[in-house]
């Protein structure tokens, strides 16, 4: 883009944005890429078209889930290098999970010929409450080492590679991944956006103001345990009838049994959604209708522009987003204001570290000192159609 471009985008005057882009062309963040001389600036100059200098640096994006890991790296003009997945078991330690990660990074740098000299920032998405609240005790530890606490992790990756680590909420993560793609069919970021994702959990994400809100705490999205059953079932976290104990995949396999429809897994469940059985239909609607209370309270309180809602079960059951929707749409205070759209996310498995990162990409150290834009600029390629035309998956 020319000088002239980014000004009417970022909102800065002329002697700024050329003091900035001076400065960063110095420090070899960004190049001229071509001299438009059909197009032309103030007094006749031919228009410098700039851009981000791929070859200045290198940033890995990494998102432990519960049963995978998945890693993405792109270059510094945000383009996808290479990207892939390894599963483990759920009860996988740690050191374990980390070895894995190692293992599938070299292999997939060999295939690639990708090579880590310019790494500048690693951020990892971990599963749980991010950074732990101070009185949160380690339960449950049936999960690999207090679910996703690992002492040593920071370490692990920083003696590796030799660069900084970002570690956040992986769920959260994703959440500012679907925001800064549009929250799903939009190429422009969303300002405010609430993500909740249905897994073997229930977790989210708020995005107020183009950012990640993560609380006093680290507890901001945990609505997987907000009550929406005071006498239901007992919940990992220790109460009782949380949104976790309704809308998870265990959950909504388990209500299904419960009513003589014997579902062992997602595979199950999306065959019986496709017979149209109208038990299964039944357990969906009212775990969508949970969460439908539930984030249509948010949606009161914050008015977003969009509810994404995620998790593989709303691709096999899209009536969890319908239902989710018509939920919202009831709960809200009568306005003649359209309300916030309800979609499927559109992000998958990689969605938690290709928000890692654009964590990493918005707290870059070549901007720091720099003013902000009012809005981001929507990352390029840190799309569904980017991870995809990677070198290597």
């Amino acid at each position: 883009m020319s000088r002239g471009e980014i000004g009417a985008i970022v909102g800065l005057s002329r002697s700024t944005l050329s003091e900035i882009t001076g400065h960063l062309l110095q420090r070899g963040a960004i190049v001229v890429v071509d001299t438009d001389a059909g197009r032309r600036e103030g007094s006749g100059r031919p228009a410098e078209r700039l851009a981000l200098d791929p070859g200045s640096g290198q940033f890995m994006g990494i998102d432990f889930g519960h049963r995978r890991v998945h890693v993405v790296v792109a270059d510094a003009s945000h383009e996808i290098l290479i990207s892939g997945s390894t599963p483990y078991h759920d009860d996988t330690p740690w050191a374990e999970r980390i070895s894995h990660a190692f293992a599938m990074i070299d292999r997939l740098s060999a295939e690639a010929k990708v090579h880590f000299g310019a790494l500048q920032g690693i951020g990892i998405g971990v599963p749980g409450p991010f950074p732990r609240p101070p009185a949160a005790s380690p339960r449950p530890t049936t999960g690999p080492a207090g679910r996703g606490w690992a002492d040593g992790l920071n370490a692990a990756f920083t003696d590796r590679f030799a660069a900084p680590v970002l570690i956040d909420n992986n769920t959260r993560l994703a959440g500012l991944a679907e925001a800064i793609s549009g929250g799903n069919g939009g190429g422009n970021g969303v300002d405010d956006l609430v993500y909740v994702r249905l897994s073997d959990g229930v977790g989210g994400g708020l995005v107020v103001g183009s950012r990640l809100v993560t609380g006093s705490a680290g507890l901001a999205g945990e609505f997987g345990h907000v009550t929406v059953e005071p006498d239901g079932t007992e919940c990992r976290c220790g109460k009782f009838g949380c949104l976790e104990t309704v809308a998870s995949v265990p959950a909504i396999l388990r209500r299904c049994q419960e009513l003589g429809v014997p579902l062992a897994d997602l595979t199950e469940l999306e065959s019986a959604v496709r017979r149209s059985h109208p038990v299964v239909d039944q357990v969906l609607r009212a775990a969508a209708a949970a969460v439908g209370r539930v984030v249509g309270v948010t949606a009161m309180s914050l008015n977003p522009a969009k509810i994404v809602i995620g998790g593989e079960i709303t691709r096999i059951a899209p009536v969890i987003v319908q239902q989710v929707a018509a939920t919202v749409a009831y709960e809200l205070f009568p306005s003649s204001a359209p309300g916030p759209a309800v979609l499927a996310a559109q992000l998958s498995h990689e969605a938690g570290a290709v928000g890692a990162l654009a964590a990493l990409f918005h707290s870059s150290p070549l901007l720091v000192g720099y003013p902000e834009a009012d809005a981001w600029p929507t990352p390029r390629h840190l799309t569904p159609e980017g991870v995809a035309h990677g070198r290597s998956h």
